[in-house]
């Protein structure tokens, strides 16, 4: 998001911290009214007695109960803690605020005083209802709740960079360096203990904001903990130069100290994000040459022995289409887990950057930790969770619960069940001519076919979605109908709107006919074994059933006709109803299903209840959104146009 700053992130963090300590307060102030334990009666330790005569609390009435002393002393630091942090004050004292925590284990080591005191005294069953759950919290929350992740485009990593080097009177030119180039000076400059920055150099806003935004992040993790910002992602990571850029970036605002080669120690991850189709097949070849550079993989270790690295969903189905980009993704992940056998110290972790609509990852999370290749789980992974998935997710305590209940039993399950997993020869190999041939019949239709880009804005409604105050960033990277240019999260969202949802099938029915072309019972056969016994095929025909059971065409060529170009959207369209076939023949072909949902009749009663009310608001959509086209720019036009789109996604769900 161009909007997010320096100032932004500050915020953020604050904001966290405020929500987590009065969270602490809260859970303390009412602790100490329930251990309000005589010590002449109960005992208690020396450490606790030491803990209580510290807390400033002299009233004459609590002097026999040293754990609630105790317990209003660490009130009152927290309280300052949070004035200190925050900028804001707590609810009550019972005394003064007294000297801050500066970190969130002096505060843990308080209440593990508490706690042995306790057990060492026959009160362990007191601990149980509230002071392990606060433990517990600590550990988990400390003082900042969340970790916050950085996340830039590796040209604007460049670009501070170049500047960096301009000014230093280095390179005049980095951005148009080799790449061999790049490399071997940057590692001279990791080596290297002076600063490249200077205070007689003027730079511009671009560069200075992100070096802003760097420093506050070592000033961040200076005030809340260093697990406040751990990752600094890199958008669109090309080559190895992207990722030791962001190292020298580090080292210019004092997250990474020492030199490369002089115990230095990275106070950020960095991670690689790769998005597209080409991206996702060098990932494995640009880590491996990364960890080749000399001093990198000791660099790693020093600094926490972590390699986080992120998959992106999104912008490789707008690249690939549908199978592609599950497919790359899965080739993908197995390399890199391979890759990091051969790395001991450093633990990887992949990343996965799913959306809400199944062609940007979305689907049942259940499934598709399952589904991940062997040994590409390890018993941990990320993944993201997006938009309108937040709030149906996690809205509710008893149903967020439920939900992160469910990541943790597949992360187990697929950690402890996919040691043994062997995929056959002829799976993978029928997969790779899958992928082959869906992404062929994609791209002709998205990226070869005259006037698509004008089908696609006049045939959905995103040049209305890209209106509304929603999401995080532009709908589009430039000011053009590219739909390179164009960002995942609108181009999926808009599809669903037009109830085509073509990133989540076009191409496979294509894939599926050549293969059975090549060998009809063969192929035919191998395609239902694949289907029976592959958690990859099997979660992602599930995916796909659910798409094209929320799809209608019929629908699709009423939005067809706001096209301008009838012969264009006669084309366009026709195109997509010959693939809406193949692809449900192929469906019934593998999964012997002649209905959608067959398989999930729960999930098909409920797509079923809803479509009295969301047929007609598409039929509403296409009207309204002719009349604004027309110049008919009533304020209640638009207003209702952002209400269909609205209704419409809260219908479908898997948006986001």
């Amino acid at each position: 998001n161009p909007n997010v700053n320096a100032e932004t992130l500050i915020q953020a963090v604050s904001r966290h911290s405020e929500v987590v300590l009065r969270h602490y307060l809260t859970e303390v102030h009412t602790l100490g009214g329930e251990l309000s334990l005589c010590e002449s009666l109960a005992g208690c330790s020396d450490a606790l007695k030491l803990l209580a005569e510290q807390s400033g609390d002299t009233n004459l009435h609590r002097q026999d109960e040293p754990y609630r002393r105790a317990l209003i002393g660490i009130y009152s630091r927290l309280a300052a803690t949070l004035t200190v942090l925050t900028s804001t004050e707590a609810l009550r004292h019972a005394v003064e605020p007294s000297e801050p925590y500066s970190r969130s284990e002096e505060f843990l080591q308080d209440l593990a005083t508490i706690y042995e005191s306790l057990v060492t005294h026959h009160g362990q069953s007191l601990t149980r209802p509230r002071l392990l759950p606060l433990i517990r919290a600590v550990e988990v929350f400390g003082f900042h709740m969340a970790t916050t992740d950085l996340r830039q485009n590796s040209s604007m990593h460049e670009h501070v960079v170049a500047e960096l080097l301009r000014g230093a009177g280095i390179e005049s030119g980095y951005e148009h360096l080799e790449e061999n180039s790049k490399i071997e000076l940057l590692l001279i400059l990791l080596g290297d203990a002076r600063s490249l920055r200077s205070r007689h150099v003027s730079y511009s806003a671009q560069a200075e904001g992100e070096l802003a935004i760097f420093e506050a992040a070592f000033d961040i993790n200076q005030r809340f903990g260093s697990e406040t910002i751990r990752h600094a992602i890199i958008s669109h990571t090309e080559s190895v130069s992207d990722l030791l850029e962001v190292l020298l970036i580090q080292k210019e605002t004092g997250l990474m100290s020492g030199t490369l080669n002089r115990d230095g120690f990275a106070g950020l991850v960095v991670v690689p994000l790769f998005e597209t189709i080409e991206d996702l097949r060098f990932a494995a070849p640009i880590i491996q040459a990364f960890y080749d550079l000399p001093g990198i993989t000791d660099l790693i270790r020093r600094s926490g022995g972590e390699q986080d690295i992120m998959l992106g969903y999104s912008d490789s189905n707008k690249d690939g289409g549908f199978f592609t980009s599950n497919w790359e993704l899965y080739k993908a992940s197995t390399a890199l887990a391979e890759l990091f056998k051969d790395v001991p110290g450093i633990t990887l972790r992949l990343f996965h950057g799913r959306g809400g609509t199944v062609g940007r990852g979305g689907g049942p999370s259940y499934q598709a930790i399952l589904a991940q290749p062997a040994g590409t789980v390890n018993g941990q992974l990320r993944l993201t969770e997006q938009g309108e998935i937040i709030a149906n997710k996690y809205g509710n305590p008893e149903i967020g619960a439920k939900n992160l209940e469910t990541l943790v039993s597949a992360v187990l399950e697929a950690t402890l069940l996919s040691s043994n997993q062997r995929i056959p020869q002829e799976f993978l190999a029928a997969a790779e001519v899958l992928s082959e041939q869906s992404m062929q019949a994609y791209r002709s239709l998205v990226y070869e076919t005259a006037g698509f880009e004008d089908y696609f804005f006049e045939a959905t409604p995103i040049s209305e979605i890209a209106e509304l105050n929603i999401g995080s960033r532009p709908a589009s990277r430039k000011a053009s109908r590219n739909i390179g240019d164009l960002r995942a999260i609108p181009w999926g969202f808009s599809w669903g709107q037009s109830r085509v949802n073509l990133p989540g099938w076009y191409g496979f029915g294509s894939a599926v006919e050549h293969l059975l072309k090549a060998g009809p019972k063969s192929n035919a056969a191998l395609l239902k074994r694949m289907y029976r016994e592959w958690p990859f095929l099997s979660t992602l025909l599930s995916n796909m059933d659910m798409v094209m059971a929320k799809a209608n065409l019929a629908l699709a060529k009423r939005y067809a006709e706001l096209v301008q170009d009838k012969r264009l959207a006669k084309a366009v369209m026709s195109r997509i109803e010959s693939e809406w076939e193949k692809t449900l023949s192929a469906f019934e072909i593998i999964t012997g299903q002649k209905h959608r949902l067959e398989s999930s009749p729960a999930l098909a009663a409920l797509i079923t209840q809803r479509i009295p009310y969301l047929d007609p608001l598409n039929h509403l959509q296409i009207e309204l959104i002719r009349r604004w086209r027309e110049g008919q720019h009533d304020p209640r036009t638009q207003i209702g146009i952002h209400l269909s789109i609205n209704g419409i996604a809260a219908a479908l769900r898997n948006t986001g």
